[in-house]
């Protein structure tokens, strides 16, 4: 067996390495257009893939095992801080509708997908809970649905590539889709239209424009991960707690199956505390700047991880089947989107942003928003799409004991 550069106990280059290379990936998403398309998150993967398969860095390591137990809950709650349910309804009701409507795609097309899929794809039950969680509201959820089914990690990175070189291609699509012709014609493009008559020379990556540099002080800093680490803490004491006195395995009918499932589930009672948390005590969370930054560093450092133990040969043998899988949930978001979108009179701007916070998050949403100049809707899709961190832990995990059954 081949020795690595670095050796799996020399913890400081290891943790050098992960936020070192989590750094660079998000300097070259924000600083280089090829960069931007790609995405700083498969840049990341693909980074820690090779040295892995060059045995500069370890293919296992505890460090890595800190990442998933400690890394991945803490980011959790550090994005949802922003996601207040009251605040999204208030001001951004017919945003939400559409995001929902949306959601109705990646459900169907999840269920579509696994089904034509399910003989030739090994650990498509773990896969399909990652991808339902991650398309209807991004990484951060992928992140939660892996680490609680327990996907093989050479299987979660060829997954990762392939989602993201689908998302790359979708992204390409949703922002070419204004200038065809037919959804001109048979949509309505306020925005658009409000935008054509001063458009600019921003010469900025879509990142850049979303990640402006803001104001955050020490004790937005100090608070906002002593919320996470309690949050976290207390989370999952309590889904242990009832894990242990709810009834499972041959004394469990289904009702406790399914009370078990939520309540004695880890991340489903993170997501959930956290979602009640922001709820009661809306103004301090508000007040919080810096958690969205401060949580999607930490996903990076999840992306950096799972390339790690993804073997080329892999990758290679398996992303073709994973391309298929993923395609087919895409394409039956966007093609939900169209049509209910359509059905319910919403604007062709409103439906391309919802599909899009639907499977690249709010950020990528956002940043499409930025990018295009529909300045009205940037924050509502924001808003709404934070929602996609609270809905896809609960759908990724409801599809994924499904599917359970099913194999």
């Amino acid at each position: 067996m081949q020795t690595s550069l670095i050796s799996p106990d020399n913890m400081w280059a290891l943790w050098a390495f992960l936020t070192g290379w989590a750094a660079i990936s998000i300097y070259l998403e924000q600083k280089y257009t090829w960069a931007s398309k790609i995405s700083g998150a498969i840049i990341a993967l693909i980074g820690a893939m090779a040295l892995a398969n060059f045995n500069v860095i370890p293919l296992e390591s505890s460090v890595y095992d800190a990442v998933w137990s400690y890394v991945v809950p803490l980011a959790i709650p550090l994005l949802l801080f922003q996601a207040n349910i009251k605040k999204i309804w208030q001001e951004s009701r017919r945003m939400l509708a559409i995001f929902l409507l949306s959601t109705i795609g990646t459900v169907a097309g999840t269920i579509l997908s696994f089904m034509l899929l399910k003989d030739v794809i090994p650990h498509l039950d773990k896969i399909g809970a990652m991808m339902a969680g991650s398309y209807t509201g991004g990484g951060v959820n992928f992140a939660a649905m892996s680490a609680k089914f327990e996907a093989p990690g050479d299987l979660v990175s060829a997954t990762v590539v392939a989602d993201n070189a689908m998302m790359a291609l979708f992204f390409f699509v949703l922002m070419g889709v204004p200038a065809v012709n037919f959804f001109r014609k048979n949509y309505k493009t306020p925005h658009m239209e409000e935008v054509e008559k001063n458009a600019t020379g921003n010469d900025e990556t879509q990142a850049a424009s979303f990640w402006k540099r803001k104001e955050i002080s020490l004790k937005d800093i100090a608070s906002s991960i002593a919320t996470a680490f309690v949050l976290v803490a207390v989370s999952f004491q309590l889904a242990d707690f009832f894990a242990g006195v709810i009834p499972s395995g041959d004394e469990a009918n289904m009702f406790y199956e399914l009370l078990g499932g939520i309540i004695g589930d880890q991340y489903l009672m993170l997501t959930t505390l956290t979602v009640i948390a922001v709820l009661m005590k809306p103004d301090y969370f508000e007040n919080l700047h810096g958690t969205q930054e401060l949580g999607t560093f930490l996903v990076y450092l999840f992306f950096v991880v799972i390339g790690v133990p993804a073997s080329i040969a892999l990758v290679v043998t398996t992303s073709p089947l994973l391309l298929v899988f993923v395609l087919i949930i895409v394409l039956m978001n966007l093609f939900f989107s169209l049509i209910l979108g359509k059905l319910f009179k919403f604007n062709l701007e409103e439906i391309l942003l919802a599909s899009n916070a639907n499977l690249g998050g709010p950020t990528t949403a956002a940043a499409m928003a930025i990018a295009k100049g529909w300045n009205r809707l940037i924050v509502p899709i924001l808003l709404v799409g934070t929602l996609g961190y609270i809905v896809g832990n609960y759908i990724g995990t409801g599809l994924g004991a499904w599917f359970q059954t099913l194999l």
